[in-house]
Order: structure tokens, then sequence, then C-alpha cells
């Protein structure tokens, strides 16, 4: 009889151990990289507060990349709306349907560059799809004023 518990406890400590090291296996979340690299990923609830993400040090020809998790699902009719401070709509970026459940979403920072009229550094950026009809605030997107759109 001890035998058995004992297995049992080893092989419940052993399923343990193998789950703790799988992260965000089929969760609802999102990425944003530049060039690549992860400057902000959430998942679960961590989603619910929006993010303050300042991409400061940033150049016109860097990649933006946004990554939406959908439980697995492959997002259809997938959109990234940046509003400003004032929630009023400055650039929608449409993207193809693809056949992977995350696919990459991508712009160059020069488009957000390009959206600094009057002075704005601040943006706020969605996401919607089919499957997130209502869309989500991913981030706020700080820009330096010192980024400028290049001619």
């Amino acid at each position: 009889m001890k035998k058995i518990i004992s297995k049992t406890i080893a092989l419940v400590a052993i399923t343990a151990t193998l789950f703790s090291f799988t992260t965000n296996f089929g969760g609802e979340g999102f990425e944003i990289l530049v060039n690549g690299k992860t400057v902000l990923q959430k998942f679960g609830g961590d989603m619910e507060k929006v993010h303050v993400l300042e991409l400061s040090k940033t150049q016109p020809a860097d990649k933006l990349t946004f990554k939406y998790h959908h439980c697995g699902r492959v997002g259809k009719n997938r959109i990234v709306t940046i509003k400003d401070e004032s929630d009023n709509v400055v650039k929608v970026l449409k993207f193809a349907d693809v056949s992977t459940p995350v696919g990459d979403m991508s712009c160059t920072m020069q488009d957000l560059f390009n959206l600094q009229k009057n002075g704005n550094t601040t943006f706020k950026v969605f996401y919607s799809s089919t499957e997130l009809p209502k869309g989500r605030q991913l981030a706020s997107v700080i820009l330096a004023s010192t980024n400028k759109a290049q001619p």
C-alpha cells in the first residue's frame, strides 16, 4: 500500500513539474515585439490592466510586431487600431487571415512616427477580430518627441 501511495505522489509531483514549465498554452494573450524582441507580453487576467510602453529609442526602420493568442484558435479579420490621447482613430491596420493560431501583424516604427502631428507622442493601440469584435486595448505607446517622420 505504501508503494502505491509513494508512486502516486511521485507521479503527481512529476506531472506538476512538467506543467509548471508550460507557459500560456492555449490561453488568451498578446505580445508586442520590436525587431523580434518581446517588449510586452500579457496573458489571462494580467490583460485587464493597460500597460504603458515607452518606445523612445526606436528608429524609423524598426519593425513593430503584434501577436494575439485566441486560446489556440485562428484569429480572422484582424485589425490593429491606433488612437490618439483624445480617442480619435488615427490609423487602422488590417491584416490578412493566416492559417496558424498566432500570426504576426507588423508595421514599421515610421508608421507611428508619421502620426506625431500636433505634438502627439502618446497613442492607444487596440486589437480586434471576428473572435474579439469589441476589441481590446493592448497598450498605451509613448514615442519620444524627438522621433519624427522622416522625409
